[in-house]
């Protein structure tokens, strides 16, 4: 009867997660976090007297907006810190990488969230107003650099090339919020700076960043871990082809060996 492989051996070919105990304790604050908002952005928030039970898509669409610049603005410092000499590394390029990946995530549920209160306020689902057309221009930018990151190359090639894309790219993130400042769309201005949103609104919104923000860092977190995998996958796949190369030509060089003595002898 074969006796079973130790628990070692099973533990050493598996995969390992890309979980700790702190991103454990953050994935668990992050889904009380997410719990807590629907109870208040669904139940005990009131409703607005002018437009009703639809205000509650604000809870949604404004954390996920406020996301996705601070996962831009994350990506574009991460790349200048590989760019910057003294801290040239890949794990910014990594950060940069994941950051940018659910900043995209955030501005789509901005732009989905954004139609359908667009829908119950001005009763179509776009409009090519200043906020809107400038996201959307924002979302493709952030898809474009995502595009640039699979080009291929060598880690340090695509680290170089996408840094540059990401510090040109987050100039476009200042745009679309002062947009609503610059010109007159039918956007709605900035309510909470002004003070128009108060009591249980505003503290239904203010937990809405939170349980977005522990959701980035959750999200973010385990993505760079995934692509520090991905990098190194890719390195051993390389080491690995290197090697057969090298067991490829081994055959040649030893017939090389053989056939010099029997020419010297021959002459």
């Amino acid at each position: 009867m074969a006796t079973p492989a130790p628990p070692q051996a099973h533990a050493a070919g598996a995969a390992h997660p890309t979980g700790t105990r702190a991103t454990r304790i953050l994935g668990t604050a992050t889904v009380i976090g997410i719990a807590w908002l629907v109870a208040f952005g669904l139940f005990i928030s009131p409703a607005d007297q002018t437009q009703r039970d639809g205000v509650r898509i604000m809870y949604v669409h404004v954390p996920s907006a406020w996301l996705a610049y601070l996962a831009f603005i994350v990506t574009a410092v991460s790349s200048a810190a590989y760019l910057w000499r003294r801290t040239t590394s890949l794990v910014w390029d990594r950060l940069a990488g994941a950051s940018a990946e659910v900043g995209v995530l955030f501005m789509g549920i901005t732009l989905v969230s954004g139609s359908l209160w667009g829908r119950i306020s001005w009763g179509v689902y776009w409009t090519w107003d200043s906020r809107l057309t400038t996201t959307a221009f924002l979302f493709v930018t952030y898809i474009g650099y995502l595009a640039v990151r699979g080009l291929g190359g060598s880690h340090e090639q695509r680290a170089r090339r996408s840094a540059l894309v990401a510090l040109l790219a987050v100039l476009e993130v200042p745009l679309v919020h002062f947009s609503v400042r610059w010109w007159r769309p039918l956007h709605q201005g900035e309510t909470v700076a002004k003070g128009t949103i108060d009591g249980l609104m505003l503290f239904s919104l203010f937990v809405g960043l939170v349980a977005f923000t522990l959701l980035y860092v959750w999200l973010v977190l385990h993505r760079q871990r995934v692509l520090a995998m991905e990098d190194a996958i890719d390195d051993r796949g390389l080491d690995a082809a290197l090697v057969e190369r090298r067991r490829e030509l081994q055959p040649r060089e030893l017939q090389t060996r053989e056939l010099r003595p029997k020419v010297t002898g021959d002459l």
